[in-house]
């Protein structure tokens, strides 16, 4: 994702160029230009200009497109806002365990601590990786000698450390360091951790239908490619730039919203996963009274820049 300040034009337009998509988008705005460049110099070439679209007609299929278009980039966001709420969630209940538990450890007990600690950060990172494609077990906390070993031989990583946090909390309770309704509590906020992997991955899971996707494309290649013919009459020449603008935000439009309907990729606009990992990481850890490397700290405040 890019991480941007919104009221600095001037720095977000310098950063324009971390965007894949953007580079992509003139890569195509180029070839619509080249089509538009051999379609107007045959017109002018052999006295065509006369041979256009009718304007009441293309002015339809604008609307129509233009319909199609704002439906299918709020399908998207839609898609890409519930994600961030999703892991705003994961946030807000790691740091609420943290916060019960931290209650009821005694202060000097630093191994249940640690352990703790360990488990609720590898929770966001494993479940990071899940989301893309593969586990980055290095990044994973060393909760006991051999943890991450043993992770390595698990399909769903997310769900074998919740286990373990549930196991944890049962022996907190053997031990009497919490009580049955302190349990109840804490298991209001345990459950959300699985609830939420679970539905990141309905999203994940659940591409935006083929057909309709599909249509969209077509409909909008169908009209770039009449567009120089609706111009050519009025503008000749400049019907060239004036296509390439056009095709900039039709085509823009549409590869966005195939970039953020899937907010858990890589790709620049996606949700920053690993940075929100990292701040679970840091701020669970402050909370217990665990210490925890500077460098690593400084993984959940990132500058003006790309992060994933």
């Amino acid at each position: 994702m890019i991480v941007y300040k919104s009221t600095d034009w001037w720095e977000a337009l310098r950063h324009l160029r971390s965007s894949g998509i953007i580079r992509l988008l003139l890569k195509r705005v180029l070839w619509v230009g080249l089509y538009a460049t051999v379609v107007t110099a045959g017109a002018v070439q052999f006295n065509l200009l006369n041979f256009t679209v009718d304007k009441e007609f293309f002015t339809f299929l604008g609307i129509m497109l233009s319909l199609l278009l704002a439906f299918r980039t709020n399908s998207a966001y839609d898609r890409f806002y519930e994600g961030r709420r999703l892991w705003g969630q994961l946030v807000n209940n790691c740091r609420n365990l943290a916060v019960l538990l931290h209650a009821r450890l005694p202060a000097d007990d630093y191994a249940n601590r640690t352990y703790l600690a360990q488990l609720l950060s590898n929770f966001p990172i494993a479940l990071d990786g899940h989301l893309r494609g593969g586990v980055r077990f290095h990044k994973l906390g060393e909760a006991h000698s051999g943890y991450v070993e043993q992770l390595r031989q698990v399909s769903h990583v997310p769900s074998r450390i919740a286990a373990q946090l549930q196991e944890f909390y049962e022996q907190l309770l053997q031990e009497g360091l919490i009580l049955p309704t302190h349990l109840l509590t804490i298991q209001r906020h345990h459950e959300v951790l699985l609830d939420v992997a679970g539905a990141c991955e309905r999203i994940k899971s659940t591409p935006i239908p083929f057909s309709y996707s599909y249509f969209i494309k077509g409909f909008i290649s169908v009209f770039i490619a009449t567009m120089p013919f609706n111009l050519l009459d009025t503008y000749e020449y400049m019907t060239v730039p004036i296509t390439m603008f056009g095709a900039y935000a039709l085509l823009g439009v549409e590869m966005i919203g195939d970039e953020i309907e899937d907010p858990f990729g890589k790709d620049s606009n996606d949700l920053p996963l690993t940075q929100l990992s990292n701040r679970i990481r840091a701020n669970v850890h402050e909370i217990l009274g665990v210490a925890l490397h500077e460098d690593v700290k400084g993984l959940a405040d990132v500058p003006y820049s790309v992060v994933f």
